[in-house]
């Protein structure tokens, strides 16, 4: 600290702050929010922490000082964090007769509670699946509606809400030889399967959609609560997600096709409930996606908590992220994959 000067010092000060709540991330994979909740909430941070140190970094760097160790370090150290933040390389784009295509989109309810200055959400979402046209697509807070039918398709849904009657829904141009869910306790999330028959495969695919805090994430919106209560609020959230996971994972054990899991986990791809459910599977983004993958449509904010896992020995050809398709606070993703 000798030779900076009293701005330079402050900075540094900072500086480790931000370091050392990075380095304390690296954990949030290995620790349960039942075990450490606090750590566990840091989780949501983790992009801006990289960012924050990036830019130490840089700033150190255009001064010529060696407290740029610091943040070169810790992000040394977390590399794998940093590169699943942006993904550098184009996306993985491999054309084969065996590819089919798996569609991930939370349509927020069809804009039942007109978010959108749109009349014609659903018909516009419609349209948008009879021009994406994937094989298998697993939709999140779905309500039937009359300008949303898909008759080239099977269908399997489960609307667990008793008075809105909303749910989950996959559809597959894939015959469906069985179908069911995983129903969550004290909540209208729950996770749905259908098994599909591709040729002589048999493949599982889940749709699963965690608990949410329903904390509106817009600046805003965040100045009018109070820390301690959306602290409680996404403590409450991340102890229940870890529930329903281990219910999700206790119905998986004993499924023994292939499996593809798609969903919106409302948490990010840094938390333990992410790694949980991941497990040894193949996150379809990292494997061949590009950029920041932001899923969730906030400003200024690259949050990904909409993910595709495919089983290891099934290969990821492709991915894509539609975020021009702003018909919801979600962007659908869609992964290539062959079996």
């Amino acid at each position: 600290m000798k030779g900076l000067k009293w701005y330079d010092k402050l900075m540094f000060f900072a500086n480790s702050v931000a370091a050392v709540l990075l380095l304390l991330s690296y954990l949030l994979p290995f620790v349960s929010p039942s075990k450490f909740t606090l750590l566990s909430v840091l989780s949501l941070g983790v992009p801006i922490l990289i960012i924050i140190n990036i830019l130490f970094l840089v700033y150190w760097l255009l001064k010529v000082k060696r407290q740029l160790l610091l943040s070169f370090i810790v992000l040394l150290l977390g590399y794998s964090y940093v590169f699943s933040l942006y993904k550098f390389t184009s996306s993985k784009k491999i054309e084969d007769s065996g590819n089919f295509k798996v569609m991930n989109y939370n349509v927020r309810l069809f804009n039942l509670y007109d978010w959108l200055p749109n009349e014609n959400v659903a018909s516009d979402i419609k349209q948008f699946v009879d021009t994406t046209q994937p094989d298998v697509l697993c939709i999140q807070e779905y309500k039937n509606h009359e300008d949303f039918s898909l008759p080239d398709y099977y269908k399997h849904e489960e609307l667990t809400d008793a008075g809105l009657k909303v749910g989950q829904v996959i559809y597959s141009k894939f015959p469906i030889v069985d179908a069911g869910s995983v129903d969550f306790k004290d909540t209208a999330n729950n996770a749905i399967y259908v098994d599909i028959k591709k040729g002589s495969d048999t493949l599982r695919v889940y749709n699963i959609h965690l608990q949410s805090s329903k904390i509106n994430p817009e600046v805003e919106e965040l100045q009018k609560e109070s820390s301690e209560h959306l602290f409680n609020k996404v403590e409450e959230t991340f102890l229940t997600q870890e529930m329903q996971v281990k219910q999700f994972l206790a119905h998986k054990a004993k499924c023994t096709y292939k499996t593809v899991i798609s969903g919106d986990l409302n948490n990010t791809a840094y938390s333990y409930i992410y790694s949980q459910l991941k497990g040894e599977a193949v996150d379809a983004f990292d494997e061949a996606g590009n950029g920041f993958g932001k899923t969730y449509n906030l400003k200024f904010f690259p949050l990904r908590i909409d993910f595709i896992f495919a089983d290891p020995s099934i290969s990821v050809n492709g991915f894509k992220t539609y975020s021009d398709t702003k018909l919801s606070d979600h962007f659908p993703i869609e992964a290539t994959l062959k079996i």
